[in-house]
């Protein structure tokens, strides 16, 4: 193989005087080619040097080392190095007349365990090139046919001297370099059908043979104390190792390189940030804020307490707030926006309340317009906004909202409109964050005069390392105590594997709830079969999945239920039909909710006891644990069931088995962080604005995280532009391309 080991010196240092002229900054195709740069772009978005020397490689194989086959993931490209055991060459098919046989080789490879069958059609030469004893590395999607696992068409790179006799007549130098040679780690890069791992080697290397000099972008004195190797050394021994120890101290240091960059740019935003100048927002003797805590019938928590400290402490400067307030469900997050939005009305000001579902927005207007009273609520004039409103309830809303008269105004996507104005919009607030794109959450900010305050709220708890990594540019406040007098919630796994017959139970069980006068909720994965609730992406797969339509169907039908109003709520309804719906389950008119994950969050009916859901192995840890949070909210105890057909054992029985052990939402996010894959977990909060991570894990990096933010707030506080180390802000400057740089900014 000729990428990797094509250098004139190990560590592929310039090999003439010609070389060394390249910069991170360089673009491909003036080094590599129009074909091959435009091939890299199209794969992985790569234009420059860096792009495409921060293509990190995912593993490391051996020349004498032989790749497992039987573990290889079907329908997904992979990259084997293996041994060829035997090649033959068949007539396939009879040939039409006048034209050519059809020739099919196949080619059987082994790890010395397994074995894996190649197929090419038409390449009878492949019985001189592949020969037996040979080995190779091949690329390409992993099938079956005939009950058997193939690769069809693989690209293939021999191993130079794989098959070659050792020549007695060397000397003993140039055996010991042979074995230096073959005991040296072959990257393995992720790759694609039309860019193999070893092309991507073979660009790395010709890009590394002409690479100049590279700056750092840690402070000399942070990489002496850390033991880092220097930029460039750490790039080429990651591609080119010698040994195992090069490529892991190279590792080492291009991670921690790495989170560094990343707090520079977070740190750096935070301080840009707080720089800008507003409006403060101060409550005032006797007004709106003040009346409000007077009559509130029950007591803030501590955490509550010290949040809306930090909110008012925020609200109170010229500086913007960018505050994110996690809180457990049912912790009483809106209450503490509640009470920021009061300030801000005592100001003369009004507040946005951007919320991602009609559904939610909604309740959000009935608990305000519940909590507030009718004196508070008839001065503020809580107002709805949504695309789904009546031609006359919608322009009523507009002027309400544009003439200042609405303080509070709570709404959907609908509050983006150009057609939507305000007075003096002082207070963003965004509920369940992640639902929206940065672009989004601008075009709100952008409808104040002054940059307005931000609050935004998450009821999924965020473990530290994510909070560091994705939302280093907020304050972060956290409200994990849960109000007195809550019954709790008792949580059961219903295992249909073993114990089929239980579901039997369940609908009894639900039935004795409805007995006692109280309601239920049964959530189901899909609205119909093969129609999943809009935002949702839940595999396809041989289980059958139920779905609101048919287990709707089903309930209405059984003996133990014939007396209950059964209904049905999910995304394809109308607006007017859902506002319906929640109003008469609200209301007590509805006994059983059969529903998507549209009542994930906001959803609050104290008199709902009991959710049942099904499928659960199709839920992450986090969303199960913010559906059973709409239940146990009132007088009642809740009673929450997981029904799955999960087996023991298995990854999703786990997942399952751990929320039903724990009711602490920040232990079952460090168990959906350890458990489901990193990028599906920062997914879920990020928004599109930031890179992917490429060696940086938040499952485990964690007190590599927090030292580089320890340093970054260090230097930032005293360089905030950076000046004083042009390759740390050049490197900041390749972390986010432009439009990223703005979506960040922009919160």
């Amino acid at each position: 193989m000729t990428g990797p080991d094509a250098a004139a010196t190990p560590h592929g240092e310039p090999a003439d005087d010609a070389a060394g002229t390249l910069t991170l900054d360089s673009g491909l195709r003036g080094v590599l080619g129009a074909a091959p740069a435009t091939a890299l772009a199209k794969a992985f978005g790569m234009t420059t040097v860096g792009d495409l020397l921060s293509h990190y490689p995912r593993r490391y194989a051996r020349r004498g080392e032989l790749t497992t086959l039987a573990e290889l993931p079907l329908d997904e490209a992979v990259t084997v190095l293996a041994e060829v055991l035997s090649v033959s060459v068949q007539d396939y098919g009879r040939p039409q007349p006048g034209k050519k046989a059809v020739h099919r080789t196949k080619v059987v490879i082994s790890d010395g365990r397994g074995m894996l069958t190649l197929t090419f059609f038409n390449q009878p030469w492949l019985i001189k090139t592949l020969r037996p004893g040979m080995r190779a590395m091949f690329s390409g999607k992993v099938t079956v046919f005939n009950k058997t696992r193939q690769l069809a068409h693989p690209a293939y790179e021999i191993v130079p001297g794989s098959d070659d006799p050792l020549d007695a007549t060397i000397s003993p130098a140039e055996a010991i370099e042979a074995r230096l040679w073959a005991d040296r780690p072959i990257p393995i890069y992720a790759a694609t059908a039309a860019v193999t791992s070893w092309t991507i080697a073979k660009q790395i290397a010709k890009v590394v043979d002409q690479l100049g000099p590279i700056d750092d972008p840690i402070p000399e004195r942070l990489r002496r104390e850390r033991g880092l190797l220097d930029h460039r050394d750490a790039l080429v021994r990651i591609h080119r190792p010698i040994s195992d120890e090069e490529w892991n101290e190279a590792r080492d240091t291009l991670r921690f390189t790495e989170a560094f960059v990343l707090q520079c740019v977070l740190v750096q935003q935070h301080t840009e940030h707080r720089a800008r100048r507003t409006r403060a927002r101060l409550p005032v003797p006797g007004g709106f804020l003040e009346r409000f805590d007077a009559a509130l019938p029950f007591s803030l928590t501590v955490d509550q307490e010290l949040t809306g400290a930090e909110i008012q402490r925020d609200l109170g400067l010229t500086a913007p707030m960018n505050r994110l307030v996690q809180g457990e469900v049912g912790s009483g997050k809106t209450v503490v926006a509640l009470r920021a939005m009061l300030a801000v009305a005592d100001s003369g000001g009004q507040s946005a309340l951007l919320a991602p579902t009609e559904v939610l927005a909604g309740q959000h207007l009935r608990s305000m317009a519940r909590i507030l009273g009718p004196d508070l609520t008839a001065e503020l004039m809580p107002t709805l906004l949504t695309g789904q409103l009546p031609v006359a309830e919608r322009r009523k809303a507009l002027l309400r909202t544009v003439s200042g008269q609405a303080r509070i105004v709570i709404g959907t996507h609908a509050l983006l409109s150009d057609t939507v104005g305000f007075f003096d919009l002082g207070l963003v607030v965004i509920d369940e964050q992640h639902r929206f794109g940065v672009d989004q959450r601008e075009a709100l900010r952008l409808k104040a005069e002054l940059p307005p305050h931000v609050l935004v709220l998450t009821a999924t708890p965020i473990p530290r390392t994510i909070a560091m990594t994705v939302f280093g540019d907020l304050d972060v406040s956290t409200i994990a105590m849960l109000p007195a007098g809550r019954p709790g919630i008792e949580t059961f796994v219903v295992p249909l594997d073993e114990k089929p017959a239980w579901v039997l139970r369940v609908w009894q069980r639900m039935a004795e709830e409805l007995a006692l006068g109280r309601q239920c909720f049964v959530v189901c994965p899909a609205i119909a079969p093969k129609k999943l609730e809009q935002g949702e992406e839940i595999d396809f797969d041989a289980t059958p999945m139920t779905t609101v339509e048919e287990l709707l169907a089903d309930l209405r039908r059984h003996p133990l239920l014939a007396a209950a109003r059964i209904e049905p709520l999910h995304g394809a309804m109308t607006a007017d039909e859902k506002e319906h719906t929640m109003r008469a389950f609200a209301a007590g008119d509805i006994q059983v909710l059969v529903a998507t994950t549209v009542i994930e969050v906001g959803v609050d009916v104290p008199n709902a006891s009991a959710m049942v859901v099904m499928d659960a192995h199709r839920f992450g840890v986090s969303q199960l644990h913010q559906l059973r949070g709409r239940v146990g909210r009132g007088g009642v105890p809740g009673l929450c069931l997981l029904v799955t057909a999960a087996p023991i054992g298995s990854p999703a029985r786990e997942r399952i088995e751990a929320v039903a052990k724990t009711l602490d939402g920040f232990e079952l996010a460090q168990v959906d962080l350890e458990q489901r894959q990193e990028g599906d977990v920062l997914g879920r909060f990020q928004s599109g604005g930031q890179s992917s991570l490429r060696l940086l894990r938040v499952a485990t990096d964690g007190d590599i995280i927090s030292a580089a933010r320890t340093a970054a707030r260090e230097l930032i506080g005293g360089d905030p532009e950076i000046r004083t180390i042009p390759a740390l802000r050049a490197a900041v400057r390749r972390r986010l391309d432009d439009s990223e740089r703005a979506s960040l900014s922009k919160g």
